[in-house]
C-alpha cells in the first residue's frame, strides 16, 4: 500500500507559499514542516517540474507559487509529488488453482480503480486557497 507522506508535505508547502509575500527559502519551509531541507528541496523540485512553483537562486532566493492559490488543485499537487495508487494488489500473484485466487486480482483492480477515481474527484475540487480558508476557519474556532 502506498503510505507516502509526500502529498501531505506538498500541500503543506503550497499552503505556506500561498501566505508569503515573496520567495520562501527551503530552510523556512523545512522548519514549518519539521523535516530536513533536503527532503523539502526534493519535493519542491517535483512541484516545480509540474509547473506549480517557481524557484529562484541567491541570497534573496526561494520558492513562490507559479499561479494563484485558487488556481492550483490538490489533484495537481498529488500528481506532481506522489505515485498513483492509494491501494495496492497482492505483492505476490494469488494461487490460480484457488477459487478466490484465480479471480480476485481482476475484481480488486476494478474496486481500486473506482476508489482512486473517487479520491481524485474529491481532491480535484479543492484548491490551495480552500486549504488556506479552512486553516483560517480552524484558527478562529
Amino acid at each position: 500500500m502506498n503510505t507516502s507522506h509526500r502529498f501531505a508535505v506538498g500541500v503543506h508547502i503550497m499552503a505556506l507559499l500561498s501566505m508569503q509575500e515573496g520567495p520562501v527559502p527551503s530552510s523556512l519551509i523545512a522548519a514549518s514542516v519539521n523535516t530536513n531541507p533536503a527532503m523539502i528541496r526534493r519535493i519542491l523540485g517535483m512541484l516545480g517540474k509540474a509547473g506549480l512553483t517557481i524557484s529562484s537562486m541567491g541570497s534573496q532566493g526561494g520558492t513562490t507559487l507559479a499561479r494563484p492559490a485558487a488556481q492550483i488543485s490538490l489533484l495537481e499537487i498529488y500528481r506532481a509529488v506522489d505515485e498513483p495508487g492509494i491501494l495496492a494488489l497482492h505483492s505476490n500473484a494469488p494461487n490460480p488453482a484457488c477459487e478466490v485466487g484465480k479471480g480476485i486480482t481482476g475484481v480488486l483492480e476494478d474496486v481500486i480503480r473506482r476508489a482512486e477515481n473517487a479520491m481524485e474527484t474529491v481532491i480535484a475540487g479543492i484548491s490551495v486557497q480552500d486549504i488556506m480558508l479552512s486553516l483560517k476557519e480552524k484558527k478562529s474556532q
